[in-house]
């Protein structure tokens, strides 16, 4: 949906009128989108057509006839965003971000108020429990310390807690950082986070919303936004957490998108130790003991650091399905099954039996989310 140059006036506006419609979410967007062919289509196409469109009932035909006041809604918030100061982005626009193109459930509108990059080159999402205790406070500050020299972009949620512990130290740091909000942009929840706010867009950061402003801030819009955190994250590291909340669901959610997920390792009696305990437990995260673990699971350098050339095995002694397999994860890295299966036009569970034996031979070794290394 996202092409390098930015649409026309007229096309962003029936985007934008389509992503404001009641009822309308991002995943129904698309779908009418695939089959209509654009939002200006789906309104200005023929009724029996767009009854041909899957999932398109009466609600739906109706929603055609407020075209007019949809549009309205439109022209005002791209009229607002001149004199506010904030950006209007369809999934169209060549700033969109990227790397939430391609989530079935990734937003297609975004409010966007800041001077940092949301194409960053390196990006690392920092979430945590709003409790926070004095050892999440300490590793999140330790961690950014450690991520420094990688220079990515932060990303957090500008909550209580881990989030905003996150924020802080990029900013002590030199870091572009990146709120992801569950509230619209002239609306900043916690109200009391609003000095920070105004300091992460000044900054080489920003805020970030897909709710426009004036929408009505919801219970159900912050675990919402985790998806965006989780989708624009390279990496996404736990650093406290209980068995509940909001930045488990973060991690579950990047864990889907097979991101990398990290978990700091806490004291087993501490309830904001649990939920990432949990992650680990269940292999649903990588243990967080520095910041080369995820250098290297992202296969990050240091400015002015030369990559270290990775030296071929021979496998020519291995028979002709585990010769195939180990020279995809040499050339390839970290891969789940599936991919591997895809890439080696394998069957799934030949592929699943001679992992297993390549593991028994410490040859591979599993990682969270279902993949598997080469050992060398």
């Amino acid at each position: 949906m996202n092409s390098s140059t930015n649409p026309s006036p007229e096309e962003k506006r029936y985007h934008l009128a389509l992503a404001l419609a009641p009822s309308i979410g991002p995943t129904l967007f698309k779908a009418i989108v695939a089959y209509a062919g654009s939002p200006l289509a789906f309104f200005t196409q023929a009724p029996k057509q767009v009854k041909k469109i899957p999932r398109i009932g009466k609600k739906l035909e109706l929603l055609r006839k407020q075209q007019g006041d949809l549009l309205r809604k439109a022209d005002a918030l791209l009229h607002e965003q001149q004199q506010e100061g904030y950006q209007v982005l369809t999934s169209m626009d060549a700033q969109f971000p990227q790397r939430l193109l391609h989530l079935s459930d990734g937003p297609v509108v975004l409010f966007y108020q800041g001077t940092g990059e949301l194409n960053m080159e390196r990006s690392i999402g920092i979430v945590g429990t709003r409790s926070a205790t004095a050892y999440g406070k300490k590793m999140t500050i330790k961690i950014l310390e450690e991520l420094c020299p990688y220079r990515p972009t932060i990303l957090s949620g500008l909550a209580f807690g881990i989030d905003i512990e996150a924020h802080k130290a990029a900013l002590q740091l030199g870091l572009p950082t990146l709120a992801v909000l569950g509230s619209p942009l002239n609306r900043i929840y916690p109200a009391a986070h609003a000095p920070l706010a105004q300091q992460l867009q000044q900054v080489q950061g920003g805020l970030l919303s897909e709710y426009a402003p004036g929408t009505k801030l919801l219970p159900g819009n912050f675990p919402a936004r985790n998806r965006i955190i989780a989708g624009l994250s390279d990496a996404l590291i736990v650093v406290e957490a209980a068995k509940k909340g909001g930045a488990l669901i973060t991690a579950d959610l990047a864990f889907g998108y097979n991101k990398e997920v990290f978990a700091v390792p806490g004291n087993l009696q501490s309830p904001f130790s649990e939920g990432c305990n949990l992650l680990i437990k269940q292999m649903k995260a990588s243990i967080y003991t520095r910041a080369s673990d995820v250098a290297d699971a992202l296969n990050w350098t240091k400015p002015g650091e030369q990559k270290i050339k990775k030296v071929a095995l021979d496998f020519s002694s291995k028979e002709d399905v585990e010769r195939k397999i180990l020279q995809f994860l040499q050339e390839q890295g970290d891969a789940g099954i599936d991919y591997i299966a895809l890439a080696t036009q394998l069957e799934m569970s030949t592929v699943s039996s001679k992992l297993l034996s390549l593991e028994f031979e410490g040859l591979v070794k599993p990682l969270p989310g279902k993949k598997f290394k080469l050992l060398y």
